[in-house]
């Protein structure tokens, strides 16, 4: 058969474990939202729960402490947490950080995290935005000098996620500047490096950033004044991290699309029972009205061609796809999911009418979160600028 839609026995198992899991803390949903939207912060017995189910260590094989099923089952599961609105990008950046140290990570990296990854033990977060190169790898400031056995850091990074609550994080730094590497005759991806840095390391400070959008987490800037680093946390080789960098971007985009193929369910069912018992005029509910149903079938037709399109790109990861091909349908992915989940809190909202700004009803919360998406981890008109050049051969932006 050339082509198979369903999924495997697998795959509907991670499914219905994290429905049970969302079922158990029935009683405490409306709590862990509040927490998590309001408070910015994940509650820890959430976390461990979600270790517990297994979610945590689809990226890790089992000899490492996981169950080694994949991207498409782990982004599956983030997609029936999130549709109770129990996810977190925290999930997002752990799983994409496995994923590039069980890609590219020596066996003592291996050893070292990914069973701790897989139990939540260790959560990590990802430092490469800087504030004068935004999300360009290529203009990436932060260096790192390595001196014996040790690697000391200094620079600046911005806009990095969890920095406060996580162990490790994931560093873009230079380890060589553009002179150098035009100097040894490489191109322009020579000389950053990937570094796993102990987020509590001596000569870290963390500003604040007052930001709204993300779920359970807060954001920082961070500033790296000699910051030793083990050489031994080098992942990879020296001056080649690029690749390693492109297999963590890749699972980060496929994970976010499925958070917001959540959401949008997770809307879909608000606006679905509101639009079932409303009545305004008369004795017919709003659901009747196609100004109301329109919209919201609309967004049902959408949900599924995105699906298909999320599960595709993890199934090219899963399958060992070349980066260009991942990145291909992870970009496609990501910026539909974003796109829908933005328009179903907004139709979500319309249905509503004036109760969908009210905070009982939750609704109002999630606005900025699917916003966050059309920016982060990578804005809409960089993907049309990468489809534009690679899948169109239309000249460089």
């Amino acid at each position: 058969m050339a082509f198979d839609f369903s999924l495997s026995e697998e795959h509907k198992m991670v499914q219905d474990t994290i429905h049970q899991l969302a079922r158990r803390l029935a009683p405490q949903q409306q709590a862990l939202r509040q927490r998590i939207f309001k408070d910015q912060a994940y509650p820890e017995e959430l976390w461990q729960a979600v270790a517990e189910a297994g979610l945590l260590g689809c990226l890790i094989p089992e000899q490492y402490g996981g169950n080694g099923l994949g991207l498409l089952p782990m982004t599956l599961g983030l997609e029936v947490l999130n549709s109770y609105g129990l996810g977190s990008v925290i999930h997002v950046i752990t799983g994409m950080d496995a994923a590039c140290i069980l890609r590219h990570g020596s066996e003592s990296q291996k050893q070292r995290f990914l069973p701790a990854i897989a139990s939540g033990a260790l959560k990590l977060c990802y430092a490469h935005t800087e504030p004068d190169a935004g999300s360009n790898l290529f203009n990436t400031q932060t260096h790192a000098r390595r001196e014996g056995d040790t690697y000391v850091i200094n620079g600046q990074k911005v806009f990095i996620t969890a920095a406060d609550v996580c162990d490790y994080m994931l560093l873009v730094a230079r380890t060589a500047s553009p002179e150098q590497a035009k100097a040894a005759g490489k191109g322009k991806t020579y000389g950053l490096s990937l570094f796993l840095v102990d987020t509590r390391a001596k000569g870290i400070t963390r500003q604040l950033l007052p930001m709204q959008g993300l779920e359970g987490c807060q954001q920082f800037a961070l500033f790296f004044d000699h910051v030793e680093v083990p050489a031994e946390n080098l992942l990879g080789p020296e001056h080649e991290g690029i690749a390693a960098i492109f297999d963590s971007l890749n699972p980060e985009r496929v994970l976010a699309a499925g958070m917001a193929l959540g959401m949008t369910q997770l809307m879909l069912k608000r606006s679905v029972d509101y639009a079932q018992t409303r009545k305004v005029f008369g004795d017919r509910p709003i659901g009747s009205y196609q100004a109301i149903s329109h919209p919201l079938a609309e967004i049902q037709v959408e949900l599924e061609a995105t699906q298909l399109l999320t599960y595709r790109s993890a199934w090219a990861f899963d399958q060992g796809l070349s980066v260009g091909q991942v990145g291909h349908y992870a970009n496609l992915a990501k910026l539909k999911g974003a796109d829908l989940a933005i328009r179903s809190v907004d139709q979500t909202i319309e249905t509503h009418g004036g109760y969908g700004f009210s905070e009982e009803y939750e609704i109002i919360h999630f606005w900025t979160a699917a916003r966050v998406m059309k920016t982060a981890p990578v804005t809409r008109e960089l993907i049309l600028n990468f489809v534009a050049e690679h899948a169109l051969h239309l000249p460089r932006s």
